[in-house]
C-alpha cells in the first residue's frame, strides 16, 4: 500500500504559466499586457488572449502595438457576460490558449485579459495558474475599502495610474494602506509607466511567480465565489 504521508513534490508542469488580468472598465488591463509584453518579450516566449464580448478591440489595440507578432495575439469574443468565459464556462478560452500552446511550443507565458466588468470578475484556476486584479485611482480612492474577491484574493492587487491621482483628488498612499488591509499579507503594487520602480515590482512579481509554477510549488487560489454578482456593464 503507497505511503501517502509524505507525498512527492508537485511534478513541475509542461505548459507555460498562464497569468489571467481582470478588473473593472477602464482600469487599463489592456495598457497592462502591452507594458509587460515590452518588459518580458526579450527573455520570454509570450502569447495573449483577449476576452471582449462583441468585438476584438482589445486584440486589435495590442497588435497595432506592436508589442508581439501579431499571430501571438488572439480574441475571443463572448457574445455575453464575460464572467461566463472566463469562469463559469472557460470553454472558448481554454481552447484558444491551447492553440497558441501548440502553436508555439516554446511559450513561457499567456497573458488572458477579461473582459471588462465589475468588481466581482474572477478567472476559474482551471484557466489561469494566477491572476492579477486591476483598480485604478479614477476610480476612486474608496474603491479598495469596498472589497471583493478580486480585490480581496488574487495573487497580485495592483493600483493602476497612480500618476493621475492629482488630477482626480485621490490620496494614494491612503489607497494603497486600504487595499494592503483588505488583503491582509497579499501584494500590493501602486504601478504608474512613469515610475520605474513600480514597473521593476511589477516585473520582479511575475518572474518569481513564473519560477514557482516552473518549480512544481506554484499552487492556484481561487478567489471566488461571485455570490454577489451585478452585472453593472452594459451588453
Amino acid at each position: 500500500m503507497p505511503d501517502h504521508r509524505h507525498p512527492h513534490p508537485a511534478s513541475p508542469p509542461t505548459r507555460p504559466l498562464r497569468l489571467g488580468v481582470c478588473g473593472p472598465v477602464g482600469t487599463g488591463k489592456s495598457s497592462l499586457i502591452a507594458l509587460l509584453c515590452r518588459e518580458l518579450s526579450a527573455r520570454l516566449e509570450l502569447a495573449v488572449v483577449t476576452n471582449d464580448i462583441y468585438t476584438d478591440e482589445d486584440a486589435r489595440f495590442l497588435r497595432s502595438a506592436g508589442v508581439l507578432a501579431p499571430e501571438r495575439i488572439r480574441a475571443v469574443e463572448t457574445g455575453a457576460c464575460p464572467h461566463t468565459a472566463i469562469r463559469d464556462d472557460i470553454s472558448a478560452n481554454l481552447t484558444t490558449v491551447e492553440e497558441l500552446e501548440d502553436a508555439f511550443p516554446g511559450l513561457d507565458l499567456v497573458l488572458l485579459e477579461s473582459g471588462g466588468d465589475n468588481l466581482t470578475a474572477t478567472f476559474s484556476p482551471a484557466l489561469v495558474d494566477a491572476q492579477v486584479f486591476v483598480l485604478d485611482v479614477a476610480g476612486g480612492g474608496d474603491v479598495a475599502r469596498k472589497g471583493g474577491p478580486g480585490i480581496e484574493r488574487a495573487d497580485l492587487l495592483i493600483v493602476n495610474k497612480t500618476d493621475l491621482a492629482p488630477y482626480v483628488g485621490v490620496d494614494v498612499p491612503r489607497m494603497l494602506a486600504d487595499a494592503t488591509a483588505a488583503r491582509g499579507e497579499g501584494p500590493v503594487i501602486g504601478l504608474s509607466r512613469s515610475d520605474r520602480s513600480s514597473i521593476d515590482e511589477l516585473v520582479g512579481w511575475v518572474e518569481e511567480v513564473r519560477r514557482s509554477q516552473t518549480a512544481g510549488v506554484h499552487v492556484p487560489v481561487d478567489p471566488g465565489p461571485m455570490a454577489h454578482h451585478v452585472h453593472a456593464h452594459e451588453h
